[in-house]
C-alpha cells in the first residue's frame, strides 16, 4: 500500500502591505467573521449547491458595530475628521451673509435661520434620518443608490461581486400601494434606472469636486488670518505658505484615518470649546435677548422684510452647514452611533452657542460682522484663538479628503472606476481607506486651485453650490429608501420630502446665483468626473455581456467516456462536447492552475475554455482557482480554502476525474499569491480527497488497529443476519479506500511533474459599426474606444501577482464588445 506524503507546514503569509499587491474591492465592514454552515456540512463538500450556500453565507458584507470604549474612540476620531469643515464655519458665516451693517431685526432673522438650519438640516435630516440609509455601514449618495439596488432590480451586477451582496427584495404583497408603485416604476422604466445611476454618480462627483476646493478654502482662509497681525503681508507669501501646508497635509495621509483623526481631534475639540466659551461669554456680557431667535417667526419675518435680498443672502447662511455631506460620506470610516454621539453631545451645542454669542456681540458693536469670530474674542484670548483657528482651519481639510477616499472606494467596488491600489489603514475599523493615487491627484488639484484663485473671496464664489446640490440629491434618494425599504406610508414620505426639499430648494436656488461668478468650475469638474464614471460602467457592462458568452458549465464543455480496458491508464477519456467540435482531449503532465475571475460554482473559467480550444488538451490535474477578497483584516486558516469537484451531470453528481475548484478567501492583510501557492493548493486538494472519501490520514492501519477492529467486530451484539450487510459495507469501504489511493497517487504524480499557473490575457475589440451614417453606433464606438484606452492604461493584473514567472502561462484571447 502506498504511503501518503506528509502535509507541509506552509501557510499563507500575513503582510501589512498586502493590499498593494492584490487590491481589495470591498469596502463594507464585518462585525464578526462567522462560519454560517449547516449542521454536518463540511468545508470540503462535493455538493456544489451546498458549497455555494456556505460561501454565500460567509462572504456577504456586514457592517461593524461597536460599543463601549471602541464607540467612544470612534466618536473621538470623528471629531478630528468630520467636524473640521462645519466646525470652522463661525469664522465667516456672518461676514458672508451681510455686505453692510445689519439691523437688529436682520441679525435676529439670520441667527434664527442658522439655528433652525443646523437643527433641521444637520441634526434632524442627516444625523437622525439620512445616517440610517447606509449600505451595510457605507454612507454617501452612491451608498444610497447601492442600497436601493439591493431591494430593487435596477442595476446589472458584476459577476465577481454577486456573492458578496445580500439581496433583500421585499415581497410585493408586503408593500403598500405607494411603495409598490414606486418600486415598479423604478424597475420598469429604463429612464428611471439611468437617472438613478447618473444622480448617484453625480452626488459622488460633487463631493469630490468640493474636496478639491475645501482644503484650498480652509487653509488659505487660515493663513489670510495673519493679515490681522501683519497687515502688509504679501499675497505671494500667503499663497506659498498655503501650498506648503497643503503638501504637508497630503504627505501624512498614508498614516491612516484612525491615527490622523486621533491626532487632529484635540485641535478641533479645543477649537469648538473656544467657540462654546466665547459664545457664553458674549451672551452674558452683551445681549442675551438674542435668544429669542429660537422662534422661527424671526426667520420668516427676515424674508418678508428683505424679499429678494434675503433670498440671496442664503448663499452665505448655507456656509453654516458646509461639510454636512461629508458627515454622511465618512460614515464608512466611523459608525452611525459614533457620529450621532459626537454631533449631538458636542458639535451641535458648541456651534449653536458660537453663532448665538457672535450675534450678541454684533448687536452691540458696529462693524463686528466683518470678522465675527476674532472681533468677538474675549480680552486676552486673541492670540491663543488665532493659533487654534489656524490649526482648526488646516484640520478642516481632512473632512473632504477622507470623504473622497470613502466615496471612491464605493465607486470602484460597483465597477464605476478601474481597480486601483487601495489600503485599509486599520485592523480594528475595517472601513477606513487610503488611496495613494487619489491622494496625490487631490494634492496637485488643490495646489493649482490655490494658486489660481489666490484668495478666499474668489474661492467663496465657487464654494457652496456642490454642498447644497448634494443635500438635495440625498433628500430625493432617501425618500425612495423610505418608501421601498423602510416601507413608510406614502403621505409621511411626501410630507418629509416637502419639508426638507423646500429647505434644499431655497438654499440651492440662492447658491446657483454664484454659478457665473466661479461655481461653474466645481460643476464642470463634477460633470467631468461623472462622465468618466458612467463611461467606465458602460464599458464594463458591455464587457460582462461579452464574457457571458463563455459562461458555460464543464458538463456543456466536456464529456467523459468510460475508460478503455484494453489501454493502459485508469483515467477516462475526455472529449469536447458536440457543440465544441467533439474532438478528443489529450492529457498533459502536471497540475494546471487556471485562474477563475468570477468564481462561479457552475461555470468554467474563460482561460480554460480557450486553452482547450487552442490545444485540445488538459493537464493531468485541473484546478479552477478563484481569489475572493473580503473586507476583514485576515481570514482564519481553517476558513481560507474551499475545495469542491467539477461535475458533468448535476443530477447524478458525476464528477470529472482530477478536476477541482479551489476558492481562497482572504482579508486585506493576507498575502495570498506567494511562491508556494502551488504547494498550498496541492495540500488542500489532498486534504479534500481524504476528507471527501471518509478516510483517515494514516494509509496503512497498524496491527494494533486491525486487532482492535477485529475485537470490536467480534464483540458486536448484532445478529448473524447482518453479516451480509457487514461484508457489503466492508467491501464498499475497501473500494472507497482504493479510490482514495488512486486519486492521491494521481495528484502526487502530477504535482511531482510540474505546477503551472495559467491566467487569461483578454483583449477587447469593438464590433464593427455597420454604416457610417449610424450616429448612435458611432457614438457607442467612441465611448467604448475611450473605455478600452482607460482599461489598457490601468495596469496589468499579472504584474500585481507575486508568481514565479517560470511557472506562469498567459493564454491570449479576443472578445468583441
Amino acid at each position: 500500500m502506498q504511503t501518503l506524503p506528509p502535509l507541509s507546514s506552509s501557510h499563507i503569509h500575513i503582510a501589512d502591505d498586502a493590499v498593494d499587491r492584490i487590491p481589495s474591492v470591498g469596502t463594507g465592514a464585518y462585525a464578526h467573521q462567522q462560519r454560517l454552515e449547516k449542521p454536518g456540512l463540511s468545508r470540503y463538500s462535493t455538493e456544489e449547491k451546498e458549497v455555494e450556500e456556505e460561501e454565500d453565507g460567509r462572504d456577504v458584507r456586514k457592517k461593524q458595530t461597536f460599543r463601549g470604549k471602541y464607540l467612544f474612540w470612534l466618536a473621538y476620531q470623528s471629531i478630528g475628521v468630520i467636524y473640521g469643515d462645519i466646525g470652522t464655519s463661525p469664522l465667516y458665516v456672518y461676514s458672508s451673509t451681510f455686505s453692510s451693517e445689519p439691523s437688529r431685526d436682520d441679525l435676529l432673522g439670520a441667527l434664527s435661520l442658522i439655528i433652525w438650519t443646523l437643527t433641521l438640516m444637520v441634526s434632524v435630516k442627516y444625523v437622525t434620518i439620512v445616517l440610517r440609509a447606509d449600505d451595510e455601514g457605507e454612507g454617501g449618495t452612491f451608498a444610497v443608490y447601492s442600497l436601493l439596488s439591493r431591494y430593487a432590480n435596477i442595476v446589472r451586477r458584476d459577476p465577481r461581486e454577486e456573492r458578496g451582496i445580500k439581496m433583500e427584495r421585499v415581497k410585493t404583497n408586503e408593500l403598500s400601494t405607494g411603495s409598490k408603485s414606486a418600486r415598479n416604476f423604478m424597475e420598469r422604466s429604463a429612464f428611471m434606472k439611468a437617472l438613478l445611476k447618473v444622480v448617484g454618480v453625480l452626488g459622488v462627483s460633487l463631493v469630490m469636486s468640493d474636496g478639491v476646493l475645501t482644503p484650498a478654502q480652509s487653509v488659505l482662509g487660515a493663513i489670510q488670518g495673519l493679515e490681522i497681525v501683519k497687515s502688509d503681508i504679501s499675497s505671494s507669501t500667503i499663497v506659498g505658505t498655503t501650498c506648503a501646508i497643503l503638501i504637508c497635509l497630503f504627505l501624512i495621509q498614508p498614516l491612516g484615518t484612525s491615527k490622523i483623526g486621533s491626532a487632529f481631534a484635540p485641535i478641533v475639540i479645543i477649537w469648538l470649546l473656544f467657540n462654546l466659551a466665547f459664545g457664553i461669554y458674549n451672551l452674558v456680557f452683551f445681549d442675551h435677548s438674542v435668544l429669542k431667535a429660537f422662534s422661527p417667526y424671526f426667520a420668516g419675518a427676515y424674508f418678508v422684510r428683505n424679499k429678494t435680498d434675503g433670498w440671496r443672502s442664503l448663499g452665505g447662511i448655507l456656509l453654516a452647514f458646509t461639510g454636512v455631506e461629508a458627515l454622511f460620506a465618512d460614515l464608512g470610516a466611523f459608525t452611525r452611533r459614533a457620529i450621532q454621539l459626537s454631533w449631538l453631545c458636542f458639535g451641535f451645542p458648541c456651534l449653536l452657542l458660537a453663532y448665538i454669542g457672535q450675534a450678541a456681540y454684533i448687536s452691540q458693536n458696529k462693524g463686528a460682522y466683518s470678522n465675527p469670530f476674532f472681533n468677538s474674542v474675549p480680552p486676552g484670548m486673541f492670540y491663543p484663538s488665532l493659533v487654534v483657528a489656524i490649526l482648526a482651519a488646516i484640520v478642516a481639510s481632512q473632512t473632504m479628503i477622507t470623504a473622497t477616499f470613502q466615496l471612491l472606494s464605493q465607486i470602484i467596488k460597483l465597477s464605476y472606476f478601474p481597480q486601483i491600489k487601495m489600503k485599509h489603514t486599520s485592523r480594528i475599523f475595517h472601513g477606513q481607506i487610503y488611496i495613494p493615487w487619489v491622494n496625490w491627484i487631490l494634492m496637485v488639484g488643490t495646489i493649482c486651485v490655490t494658486a489660481a484663485y489666490s484668495n478666499t473671496t474668489k474661492l467663496g464664489e465657487a464654494y457652496g453650490v456642490c454642498v447644497i446640490l448634494v443635500t438635495f440629491i440625498t433628500t430625493c434618494m432617501v425618500s425612495l429608501v423610505a418608501l421601498i425599504i423602510w416601507r413608510l406610508h406614502f403621505l409621511i414620505v411626501v410630507a418629509g420630502f416637502l419639508v426638507f426639499g423646500t429647505l434644499d430648494g431655497l438654499y440651492l436656488s440662492s447658491a446657483l446665483t454664484k454659478v457665473p461668478n466661479g461655481a461653474w468650475f466645481t460643476l464642470c469638474l463634477a460633470i467631468l468626473l461623472s462622465s468618466i464614471f458612467v463611461l467606465w460602467r458602460y464599458g464594463k457592462e458591455n464587457q460582462w455581456r461579452a464574457e457571458g458568452e463563455d459562461r458555460i458549465s464543464p458538463r456543456q464543455l466536456l464529456t467523459e467516456l468510460p475508460k478503455d480496458a484494453e489501454k493502459d491508464g485508469d483515467a477516462p477519456i475526455l472529449r469536447l462536447s458536440s457543440s465544441m467540435g467533439g474532438a478528443p482531449v489529450s492529457r498533459l503532465r502536471g497540475v494546471g492552475i487556471f485562474f477563475d475571475k468570477t468564481g462561479s460554482p457552475n461555470g468554467t473559467p474563460s482561460v480554460f475554455i480557450h486553452f482547450l480550444q487552442k490545444f485540445q488538451a488538459a493537464p493531468a490535474v485541473v484546478v479552477f482557482f478563484h481569489i475572493r477578497p473580503l473586507s476583514t483584516p485576515t481570514v482564519a486558516p481553517e476558513d481560507r480554502f474551499s475545495v469542491s469537484r467539477c461535475f458533468t451531470r448535476t443530477s447524478s453528481k458525476s464528477t470529472l476525474q482530477d478536476f477541482y475548484r479551489v476558492t481562497i478567501r482572504h482579508g486585506y492583510a493576507d498575502e495570498v499569491i506567494t511562491s508556494d501557492l502551488g504547494l498550498l493548493i496541492y495540500e488542500n486538494i489532498r486534504k479534500f480527497i481524504i476528507h471527501d472519501r471518509g478516510m483517515s490520514t494514516a494509509p496503512t492501519p497498524s496491527p494494533e488497529s486491525n486487532n482492535s477492529t477485529s475485537e470490536d467486530s467480534t464483540s458486536s451484539s448484532d445478529p448473524p443476519t447482518n453479516a451480509p450487510f457487514n461484508i457489503s459495507a466492508e467491501s464498499a469501504n475497501t473500494s472507497k479506500q482504493q479510490h482514495v489511493r488512486q486519486a492521491l497517487a494521481s495528484l502526487q504524480a502530477a504535482y511531482d511533474d510540474q505546477v503551472v499557473h495559467i491566467v487569461g490575457k483578454e483583449q477587447m475589440r469593438i464590433r464593427e459599426v455597420r454604416g457610417w451614417g449610424n450616429v448612435g453606433g458611432m457614438s457607442r464606438k467612441i465611448v467604448l474606444a475611450a473605455f478600452l484606452w482607460l482599461r489598457s492604461n490601468t495596469g496589468s493584473k499579472v504584474a500585481n501577482m507575486n508568481l514565479d514567472v517560470e511557472k506562469l502561462v498567459e493564454v491570449g484571447f479576443v472578445k468583441l464588445i
